[in-house]
């Protein structure tokens, strides 16, 4: 068994998305090699509903999947085939673009004003980059969840982990979606297939990640369930992790534990053209989407 090293680490970005939406971008819209097969991830939270109520009114897309997760408030959705519905605490919506499809996003926070939720966007292969588009929605009461008995959690969103299957199935990125939350002090070892870029997102308490021995000597503050950790060294909230090779990730809880994404999928190793939210192989298939979109011709009849 090996561990994977930490290869980066760095702080979500804020930016502005949709009709003024603040939020949190780990990574997007640059290097696509890094994380593919994933192209993008938003964390979009606040308290106040002027930072997101305004939402993502009509958009386009075209040869990409997105995965919305929420955690707080809801997020009503729809699109131009007709499909609606609402997003609420602990839901899931994979979306597979495919051929193109026009579709809206609207945030709700909960009665505290509370809104919380996560956004991945999936590349898919040139050979289904024109596939049909389609849906699948899932409530949270329908995503497992395996307690272990040092008290890590771990919510199966999509892919198979210790003995569960996430329900979101027929994926092209053949990913690894998890929910993970480990308790004060506990160090925890999740396998992850060799061959498959992975990277961990913290959104609550903090952890290190990789070899949680000391390298390079930084100062050791405090003990942590028995054991000396290098406190100022572990990555927090909005933290993106990325890991290079190996089989498992190693992370080692803070004081106040630590809850992240760990994500991984295996690589399409395809060219990328990219125009905001289409994604295709060439420039040539972008161009022709944009006069699509102008001409009326964007969204294709089901096959």
């Amino acid at each position: 068994m090996s561990i994977r090293p930490v290869v980066s680490s760095t702080q979500a970005t804020p930016t502005m998305e949709g009709a003024g939406v603040k939020l949190h971008r780990a990574f997007g819209f640059q290097n696509p090699e890094m994380a593919d097969p994933y192209l993008l991830f938003d964390d979009f939270r606040g308290d106040n509903p002027d930072d997101y109520i305004r939402g993502f009114p009509w958009h386009p897309h075209r040869g990409i999947e997105t995965i919305t997760y929420v955690l707080k408030g809801s997020v009503e959705h729809g699109d131009n085939l007709g499909n609606h519905g609402t997003l609420g605490p602990g839901s899931v919506q994979w979306m597979t673009a495919g051929s193109g499809i026009m579709h809206q996003e609207m945030p709700t926070g909960n009665d505290k004003g509370q809104m919380h939720g996560f956004q991945l966007w999936a590349n898919l292969p040139a050979s289904l980059k024109m596939t049909s588009p389609r849906y699948q929605d899932i409530q949270g009461k329908e995503i497992p969840q395996v307690i272990d008995d040092d008290g890590t959690s771990v919510k199966v969103i999509v892919g198979n982990f210790w003995g569960k299957s996430g329900p979101v199935d027929g994926i092209a990125a053949d990913p690894l979606y998890l929910d993970v939350f480990v308790p004060a002090g506990v160090r925890k070892r999740f396998k992850i297939d060799t061959y498959r870029n992975c990277f961990a997102y913290v959104f609550e308490g903090r952890g290190q990640f990789g070899n949680a021995s000391n390298p390079r000597g930084i100062l050791l503050e405090k003990e942590v369930g028995g054991e000396e950790v290098n406190i100022r060294d572990m990555s927090g909230n909005r933290t993106l992790v990325h890991f290079g090779t190996g089989d498992e990730v190693e992370v080692h809880a803070g004081p106040e534990g630590v809850r992240f994404l760990l994500i991984s999928g295996a690589p399409l190793q395809e060219p990328v053209a990219w125009h905001g939210p289409i994604v295709m192989n060439t420039q040539q298939e972008i161009r022709q989407a944009i006069k699509e979109l102008r001409n009326g011709t964007f969204i294709r009849p089901a096959h």
